[in-house]
């Protein structure tokens, strides 16, 4: 029986990948930092492998953010999460997974550094009617 990674787990190592993104840090530099294969920042990265206190230490001023930083908006008990639609943690946990992914942080970035607010809306609205085509079943946002 494969055993699957704990949520805190998997948020710790959510965290430590969108900071390590954000710094335009690689795997490999990551670990050449730590003293590991760019493998074992994979798993922890994943959650596979849990992080110990001393190499999360590590990990926090590698990356310059404090411990904390990797709990923040951690879920708050290791039951299973409840269904999508129903929990603003199960939303919330699905903002962190997109900026953990190279392309959330990129659009994030992007999108930050448009400065005229009706360029952002109409941003908005045509990732909203890009979505709506891809998703049929979905209502248009608004409605």
């Amino acid at each position: 029986m494969k055993k699957t990674p704990d949520p805190i787990d998997r948020h710790v190592g959510s965290r430590v990948r969108m900071q390590r993104i954000l710094m335009n840090m690689s795997q490999e530099k990551l670990g050449e930092a730590l003293g590991l294969t760019f493998q074992q920042v994979q798993k922890y990265e994943k959650g596979t492998n849990r992080i110990g206190a001393s190499r999360l230490q590590q990990i926090s001023k590698t990356l310059n953010v404090p411990p904390s930083f990797f709990f923040e908006g951690a879920p708050t008990s290791s039951a299973p999460a409840p269904a999508a639609g129903f929990s603003e943690e199960s939303s919330s946990q699905y903002v962190v997974d997109f900026l953990s992914t190279a392309e959330g942080l990129h659009l994030n970035r992007a999108f930050a550094r448009i400065r005229d607010p009706k360029i952002r809306k109409r941003i908005l609205d045509l990732v909203a009617a890009l979505a709506d085509q891809s998703d049929p079943a979905e209502p248009p946002a608004g409605d």
